[in-house]
């Protein structure tokens, strides 16, 4: 990956692993179940949002040039990661 989507990629995650922390405190202060689970779906869409970024550079630098070769081993790791995102 080229550096400036892995620094976007990694300012991502660490606000997610901050939200996650902020998740926690909320259960050790017994904040509301709903408001716990709201704040849970937000950081679960950031990681979903990361991972459709990793996915879609995958695709841009890696799959194109193995449909290209006819690579088919790169096309099959390709399918088993669409198999675990979804």
């Amino acid at each position: 990956m080229e550096k400036n989507t892995n620094v976007a990629i990694m300012n991502r995650l660490s606000r997610s692993a901050g939200h996650l922390g902020g998740i926690k405190k909320m259960i050790e202060d017994g904040r509301d179940c709903s408001e716990i689970l709201i704040q849970l779906y937000a950081v679960r869409a950031e990681i979903t949002a990361v991972s459709k970024l990793i996915l879609k550079t995958h695709v841009d630098r890696c799959v194109n040039g193995a449909v290209k070769d006819g690579d088919e081993a790169s096309l099959a790791k390709l399918k088993e990661a669409i198999d675990i995102l979804l």
